[in-house]
């Protein structure tokens, strides 16, 4: 499966099948939860699980082509700064 981006996060059809995705890049932690119409994506730094780690930001997007683009913008946003 093609994954265009820097993150290498599977596309829009992923997410609406109901799938969790978590990834990293860098020091930068990811995971993204499909749900209600929408996408969920919280961050952490650190080489820590999910289940362990705490949670420094979080950020909702539409679950759509559009949505889908935005958190991309936003994971570079958040993994520049």
């Amino acid at each position: 499966m093609a994954k265009p981006n820097d993150f290498d996060i599977p596309r829009i059809f992923y997410f609406e099948s109901g799938n969790i995705f978590t990834g990293s890049r860098g020091n930068l932690n990811f995971r993204i939860v499909p749900a209600d119409g929408k996408l969920t994506v919280y961050i952490w730094h650190g080489f820590i699980c999910h289940e362990l780690a705490e949670m420094e930001d979080s950020h909702e997007f539409a679950l759509s082509n559009d949505g889908h683009a935005e958190m991309l913008v936003w994971l570079e946003q958040v993994y520049r700064n």
